[in-house]
């Protein structure tokens, strides 16, 4: 059974409204990344209380902390940045998390990603050492102009660190919109390290992010790779229809039900159940 989550904060800002919706689509699980207008690692211990307050309430679950952890250039502060991860292992923990999403530093444009390849595997690896002893496991989704955007590097990222803490976490729209083709290119490559989907897709030609089945991430290949090889997990809804940006997307109420019409329809195409 693959189980349905997603960014609920590209719902509304107002979490309320972010349950009321998941729940009238059939949703028990959501990836959180922000409520209030506040990112989820912003949150102070009572705003988290209230969150966890909220959830609890309304049925819902933690898929996972869609945290920042990464979005930062490689040359920045990343002792900081440590501290602030300190902060994304406490949110799982209050959450339930089991997964927390990570990224592998802003590379600056025009320089060569190999270059800077010591000091993310230095970075990441002090990542994976922190979450060592925590009940966790990090996603290292594929984001545009990080060091790990394109199956390769992520493949070197994963085997270089090799932690059984760090694993991938797989954007097809991210894949497009940097000249992959997803499954054709990094499927069998990434496939033993796959843990987590999440749910967009984007036109080659242009970037666009529509929604799934509507672009080139050849979301229908690996939606039927993932059953016959028998994945078990969650898909993350990250429709990104109404704005994107470095930090996250948005979608409104209409839209975020539009991307998970599209998706669950993709699987009810291939007769594949899901909760």
């Amino acid at each position: 059974m693959w189980t349905l989550s997603g960014f609920a904060d590209e719902i509304s800002p107002d979490l309320d409204e972010q349950c009321a919706v998941l729940r009238r689509l059939g949703m028990d699980h959501l990836e959180f990344r922000a409520a209030w207008d506040t990112n989820v690692l912003d949150l102070d211990d009572a705003g988290l209380a209230r969150v966890r307050e909220t959830l609890d309430r309304a049925g819902l679950r933690t898929s996972s902390i869609g945290s920042p952890i990464g979005k930062i250039g490689i040359a920045d502060d990343f002792d900081a940045h440590l501290v602030r991860f300190d902060r994304a292992l406490h949110t799982a923990k209050v959450l339930e998390a089991p997964f927390i999403r990570i990224f592998s530093f802003w590379i600056p444009d025009g320089d060569d990603p190999a270059d800077h390849r010591d000091e993310v595997l230095r970075r990441m690896s002090a990542l994976a050492e922190r979450a060592r002893g925590h009940d966790v496991v990090l996603l290292h989704e594929n984001e545009k102009k990080i060091y790990g955007d394109t199956p390769g590097r992520c493949l070197d990222l994963i085997e270089s660190v090799g932690s059984e803490q760090l694993k991938v976490a797989w954007d097809s729209a991210n894949f497009v919109q940097c000249g992959v083709r997803p499954f054709t290119d990094g499927y069998a490559m990434l496939r033993p390290h796959l843990a987590y989907v999440q749910i967009k897709d984007a036109v080659a030609a242009t970037g666009g992010v529509v929604p799934a089945g509507e672009g080139d991430g050849e979301l229908r290949e690996t939606v039927e790779a993932l059953r016959g090889d028998g994945f078990d997990g969650f898909f993350s809804l990250e429709p990104h229809l109404a704005a994107a940006g470095p930090l996250g997307g948005f979608s409104g109420a209409q839209l975020f039900e539009t991307a998970h019409g599209a998706f669950t329809g993709l699987l009810k195409e291939r007769q594949i159940p899901f909760a």
